[in-house]
Order: structure tokens, then sequence, then C-alpha cells
């Protein structure tokens, strides 16, 4: 069972047992652990990929499988949670955001 590491808002550091094959942002929310924003938490698109709003920064990156997470990848952005499948260890941290999230300075 693969183990994901979550650093949230706070600098908070959780450590989670997920099933592999988990898809992270549901991971997330089981944990009470969201990757959302007050108002992004009310406003989304479920999980499919369309809306940007579940991003968070993970490492080692997954491999790109939505056409979102190959931009983010190649600039610096976020990665969708509602797009990536825990299949090994993993630590991710959710971003301090505004509503469509930023680029992680460089």
């Amino acid at each position: 069972m693969p183990t994901l590491t979550v650093t949230d808002r706070d600098g908070q550091v959780h450590r989670l047992d997920v099933p592999a094959g988990t898809v992270l942002r549901q991971a997330l929310l089981d944990a009470d652990l969201s990757p959302y924003t007050a108002l992004t938490a009310r406003a989304n698109c479920g999980g499919r990929g369309l809306c940007a709003t579940c991003g968070v920064f993970a490492a080692p990156p997954p491999e790109p499988m939505h056409w979102h997470d190959r931009m983010a990848a190649a600039w610096g952005y976020p990665r969708l949670s509602c797009q990536i499948r825990v299949e090994a260890d993993l630590a991710v941290e959710i971003p301090s955001k505004v509503v469509w999230g930023a680029r992680r300075p460089s």
C-alpha cells in the first residue's frame, strides 16, 4: 500500500496509507485534506479534469496523462489531483492559492 505524504497549507505534514490506484483527489478528500479553497470546494468540476481547481505539487512528479498535466509539467504549475492515481509512494504539497492557482517560483 503506497504512502502518501501531504503537506497542507499550514505546513503540517500528514502521512496516509492509501490503496494502490486511488485517485489522489479522492484520497485527499477522504482524509479531510481538501485541495480546494473555500470557493472552489463549491464550484469545481467534480474531478473530471476541467476546472483546474484541485492543483497540488507532487514529488516525484507522476507521468503526465491529461493535457493539463502535460502543460503543468512543462511550465511549473500545480498538477490536477483528480488526474493522478497513487501507484507508489508520493509526496504532495497543497499550495496556498487563489482560485486558479499560481506558478511555483523558480
